[in-house]
């Protein structure tokens, strides 16, 4: 499973508050059986996001919101169809992070 792609939510009880996953793992870790993942939420769950830390993205068409503040590890079962490719955002993704685990 590639970092930064985007997965559908697998899991129908949590589908409509976080309707996809994005994969944040590196591909040089694999981890058995889970992986880590930075929720995407709609803009309007978002509320006011902090850009640097709440940064948005196009994701097959629709406009979501990183919820990094809220980034888990999940079973690989929650992870449904990739829906996109956000390598593009690499660094939007990444300084989200730094906010998040640095202040910065």
């Amino acid at each position: 499973m590639r970092q930064f792609i985007v997965y559908a939510n697998a899991d129908t009880a949590s589908r409509k508050l976080i309707p996809c996953w994005l994969n944040v793992q590196s591909d040089l870790i694999d981890t058995a059986g889970s992986r880590v993942v930075a929720p995407l939420i709609t803009p309007a769950q978002a509320r006011v996001p902090m850009r640097h830390l709440m940064p948005e993205f196009t994701v097959a068409g629709k406009r979501l919101v990183m919820d990094t503040a809220q980034i888990t590890s999940v079973p690989l079962q929650m992870l449904g169809k990739p829906l996109d490719d956000l390598s593009h955002e690499r660094f939007a993704i990444m300084a989200a992070i730094d906010m998040l685990t640095h202040g910065i």
